[in-house]
Order: C-alpha cells, then structure tokens, then sequence
C-alpha cells in the first residue's frame, strides 16, 4: 500500500497596519507643520530682530515638536503621560474617582446604575423573527444600539487544523461583511474566564440520576458533584453589534422602537452565519441574562448567588437599575469594585511579523492567579467605499516618507511595501476593520493583584502584544471590556484623527 503524504501546511496571519499621516522622515503631519512653521518664525526672527531672538524661536519649537512627536514604545509622547496624570489628579481633588449609589449613596434616584460612561444606558427587551427574545441597549450619549449574542465555542481541541483554518476564514469573512450592514457602527468579542460554582453541573447530574442505578454509580457521580469543582473554570463568549441610531449618513434618528423592528428581522441571519466561524450554537442574549453577567462582572460573589437560585429553579430579577457598584473608586493603577479589584490593560501595538491562530490561547485560557478575566477584542468595520480611501491614502502616506529622505530607513520600506499588499488586498474584495484589545483581570484581595497583574502580562508576552495598563482610566477601560457595545472613539474627547496625525 502506498503511504498518504500530508501536504497540509499550517497557514500564518499578520500585515496588521497602524495607518500614519504623510510628513517629513518619521514625523506626521502635525510634526512637519511645526517644523514648518518654526522656521518661518525663525527665519523672520533673525531678519527682523537678532541671531538671539531667532535661536530662542527655534529653541521654543525644537522643544515643543520633542513633546509632541517624540514617542514611546506605546505610542505615548510626554504631552499624552503628563496630561493623562494631571487629570486623574484634578478628578482625584474633585471626588470624581469615587462612586457611591444605592439608596445611601449620592444620587437622588436610589439605584444602583452603572458608573462612568455607560451611566446613561438603557435597556430594552424584544422579540426577532423567530420569537427569540433579545436585549438591545442604548447609549443616548452616542446614539448606538447595541444587542448581543450568547455563543458556546466549539474550541480547538481535537480539531483537524484544516476545520480550525476554515474557522479563521469563516470569522474573517463575517467581520470583513459586517462592513455592509446597514447602520453598523462597531462589534465586540468577550471571552471571560472564571472559576465553576459547580452548581449547574449539581443541578444536571441530580435531575438525571436514575434512582434505579446500582448504588456504587450514583456514589460515583456525586463523588464527581463534589470534587469537579474544585479548581476548575468556566469558559463564556458573548458578540456583540453596536448599530447607528440613523441608518446612513444625513439620515433621520430613528426610537428604539424602529431599531428594534428593523434588527428583529436582520438578527437570525448574523447568528446562523456566526455558526460556521467555530462560535457554536449563537442566541440572541435576553435583558435578564445581560444583568446578570454585568452584574457579576461588578460583584463577583453575587455568582454564587445567582448560580444557586438557578439550581434551585428559582427565578433571578434583576433590573438594568440594579446591575452596578454601591460602591467603586477608581485608582491610577486598578480600578476597586464592590468587594473585588481590577487591573485593564489595552493593546497598543499587534504582533509583529506572522502569527498563527492559536496565537490568543494562553491569555484566553484560565489561570490560577486571576479569579476573573475578560478578554475583549473590539471591531470597527469600514464599509468598502471608505476602505479604499483609507488604504489609497495609507499607500500615498507611506511612499511619502520613502521619497521625503536621501536614504529611507529599512522599516519605511517595510511599512511601504505592507501598505502596498493592503491596497492590493482591498483591491481584490478584503475587507478593512479597525481593532483593538482590552484585558480585564479581577481578584478578591488586593495582595493578590501584583501575581494576577503579573500572570497577564507573562501571557500577553506569549501572545506576542503590546499592553498599556490603563493608568488613570482603570474605570472606563474595566466598562470596555464587559460585553455592552461600548464605542470608547465616540467618548473621547480629542478626535481620532488629531491622534493619526501625530
């Protein structure tokens, strides 16, 4: 018999691009303009007054394009660190890094609503096509309406890499789709890890149980009731879609209500298509089932509770009222929450060079020093008309910085060469997403944060990013990471533009 030959070669993926502004050498825009105008000044300095006076202009401009260009590893100048301590510390002499609610807290109303960015949303319930009831919550400050999808990954264990390779095509042509809904602002991965209350497992073994069964099996299976949960975890994965109150540009904003009916139709197409991306069985996530997990995501012991009156059968209501913190506050390096702390990091740069798919496994998967973790890759799709401007522009950019030197530097030739193959891949039907990373981790006490922090940074290592924690941001970047569609661009005060052309 003749020997089959495996000629299956394990694909790599990579040529993720940070789009830069057009300038002289490695400065942007905003840089060439202050060199620009610092010798105009400079110039009409020496002819007009003296040599001092036109040696001091430079000097002025000199220090200020050092301050405003000059960058770290994370992109971070000196004018972003300073001015990201100096309004922590304003909002820390003002109080508003403490949160109190409830009925003895500071706000006239009693509830406990979520704190920081997502303190005005709503939550509203409904029905699609197939009479799935699903949540949809608003953001008015934004105007977004955001649903999400309850998954049960399939996970690449004992999987052929073949079906897994299929997975990461299928998922890539999803996102790349989602650039042609209507309306669509931004989607969301969350992938939370946390330890097994053991309580479903007690719940499924005793409702099945024969009562005929041989005495030594029952005491086998409560022997596993007793021990399984001891040191294990439960894995969840939640989407979500985040859609414009208007459905194009110019366009009227349309009420909840005519959102809804439209999403209604259009929600069990995106969740049959999710099933051939390995996201398993993908439902329309109810209002009910968002407050708890937001709620969980704030008080972790509140699982224990929740997870027992499950067993038990016994109905959980929570409002969206009710999901936050009676108490929070918000420290430069974690974020403290109810009986819980928190560190968030986000990505600031993405591998370098080819990676393969299994890439994100060791910071997905559970660890011992994290009691909680979410892991939240967030998705801004392009639709096809803005993608080729931005890559026509991008390409335009990058042979710019070639041809603005005698000699270019081996890295803007790379940079040339990828902009080139990301035009070309647009040009045959690729899609265009913009996406970042948010890491959450929680534990119970804070002498074990240091182990916790350092677990996600040993993994993040392995995954080949580059995390920021998020000093002085720990309460907005621990909201980003909970699976409530919240577009962080949209809040920011200084555009995103303005931060490109740096």
């Amino acid at each position: 018999m003749a020997a089959t030959v495996n000629n299956y070669k394990e694909p790599t993926y990579g040529n993720w691009r940070v789009p830069r502004s057009a300038g002289l050498g490695n400065f942007g825009a905003i840089g060439t303009g202050i060199i620009l105008v610092g010798l105009i000044l400079a110039i009409s300095s020496f002819a007009i007054f003296n040599i001092f006076v036109g040696l001091g202009v430079l000097g002025v401009f000199g220090i200020a394009l050092l301050l405003l260009t000059i960058k770290d590893k994370h992109g971070q100048t000196l004018v972003d660190r300073v001015g990201t301590r100096a309004v922590f510390n304003r909002a820390r002499r003002k109080g508003t890094n403490l949160y109190r609610s409830g009925p003895l807290g500071v706000t006239p109303w009693g509830m406990f609503q979520l704190p920081g960015i997502a303190a005005k949303s709503r939550l509203y319930e409904f029905e699609d096509s197939y009479k799935r009831r699903f949540a949809m919550l608003h953001m008015p400050t934004t105007g977004h309406y955001t649903v999400i999808f309850s998954t049960e990954p399939d996970g690449a264990s004992l999987v052929d890499p073949e079906q897994v390779d299929n997975w990461v095509a299928n998922w890539g042509g999803w996102i790349a789709a989602l650039g042609d809904e209507a309306g669509i602002e931004a989607a969301s991965v969350t992938v939370e890890t946390a330890p097994d209350s053991g309580y479903r497992l007690r719940n499924e073994v005793e409702m099945n149980i024969d009562e005929s069964a041989p005495e030594v099996a029952k005491a086998m299976l409560r022997e596993v009731i007793r021990s399984y949960p001891e040191g294990s975890a439960t894995v969840r994965a939640w989407i979500t879609l985040t859609f414009n109150a208007t459905m194009r540009a110019g366009s009227r904003k349309r009420e909840p209500q005519e959102v809804a009916r439209d999403l209604a139709s259009r929600l069990p197409g995106l969740s049959q298509r999710l099933q051939a991306t390995g996201a398993g069985i993908a439902r329309p996530m109810a209002a009910q089932e968002l407050c708890e997990v937001v709620r969980v995501a704030y008080d972790p012991p509140a699982a224990l509770v929740i997870d027992e009156a499950h067993a038990a059968g016994h109905p959980v209501e929570l409002s969206w009222a009710d999901v936050g913190p009676s108490g929070a506050q918000t420290n430069w390096e974690h974020y403290r929450h109810e009986g819980a702390i928190s560190a968030s990091w986000t990505m600031t740069a993405a591998p370098r060079g080819s990676v393969h798919a299994n890439v994100l496994s060791k910071l997905l998967a559970p660890h011992g020093d994290v009691d909680r973790k979410r892991v939240t890759l967030l998705y801004r799709p392009m639709d096809s008309s803005r993608a080729a401007q931005v890559v026509e522009r991008d390409q335009n950019n990058a042979n710019v910085r070639i041809t603005s030197g005698t000699r270019p530097s081996a890295r803007a030739l790379v940079d040339a060469r990828s902009a080139a193959q990301t035009a070309a891949e647009e040009a045959q039907g690729a899609g265009l997403v913009n996406f970042g990373l948010v890491v959450t981790a929680t534990v119970n006490a804070v002498d074990r944060l240091p182990d916790a922090v350092a677990a996600v940074e040993q993994t993040s290592g392995a995954a080949r990013l580059l995390l920021r924690r998020a000093y002085g941001a720990q309460d907005t970047a621990f909201a980003a990471s909970l699976p409530i569609g919240l577009v962080l661009p949209r809040h920011a005060l200084l555009p995103s533009e303005i931060r490109e052309a740096l």
